[in-house]
């Protein structure tokens, strides 16, 4: 049975990860790092910066 500590450090590791994509897609950090820690879709939100959407824009879009 997983234990509190070993969800977290896993939740922290997903997260590190999604704020990684975000800031290669363009958003910064500050944003990146707002959206890393919510449910939005990272697809979405890679694809929308890609797409020619601003980040601020693709932000309110998503949330």
């Amino acid at each position: 049975m997983p234990t509190i500590e070993t969800d977290q450090d896993e939740r922290s590791k997903v997260e590190s990860w999604r704020l990684h994509v975000l800031v290669e897609a363009g958003y910064p950090l500050e944003l990146a790092e707002s959206l890393a820690g919510t449910e939005v879709d990272l697809h979405e939100a890679v694809d929308l910066v890609e797409g020619g959407c601003s980040p601020e824009v693709a932000s309110r879009i998503l949330l």
